[in-house]
C-alpha cells in the first residue's frame, strides 16, 4: 500500500491517475535467474498474476518465472 500511495500521488502530480488492482510479492532468486510471483495484498486483493508474469517474461526473457495463487 506504501508504494501505491507514493507511485499515486506522483502521478496525480502529473495530471494522471492510476487504479490498483491487486497485489502480491516476488521471491526473486537472481543467480538462478528465477522470479515467483505469489500471496496478495491484505488492503488491495489479489492480483491477476497471470498477467504480472507475462509482463515479467517480456522484461526478464531469460528467467525462469512461475506463479501461484497460494501464499502470504
Amino acid at each position: 500500500a506504501d508504494i501505491y500511495e507514493r507511485t499515486a500521488q506522483e502521478l496525480a502530480q502529473r495530471g494522471l491517475d492510476c487504479e490498483c488492482l491487486g497485489g502480491g510479492r516476488l521471491a526473486h532468486r537472481p543467480e538462478e535467474r528465477k522470479i515467483h510471483v505469489y500471496g496478495y495484498s491484505v488492503g488491495f486483493g489479489r492480483a491477476d498474476h497471470s498477467v504480472t508474469t507475462e509482463k515479467l517474461k517480456a522484461k526478464y526473457p531469460d528467467y525462469e518465472i512461475t506463479w501461484a495463487d497460494e501464499g502470504y
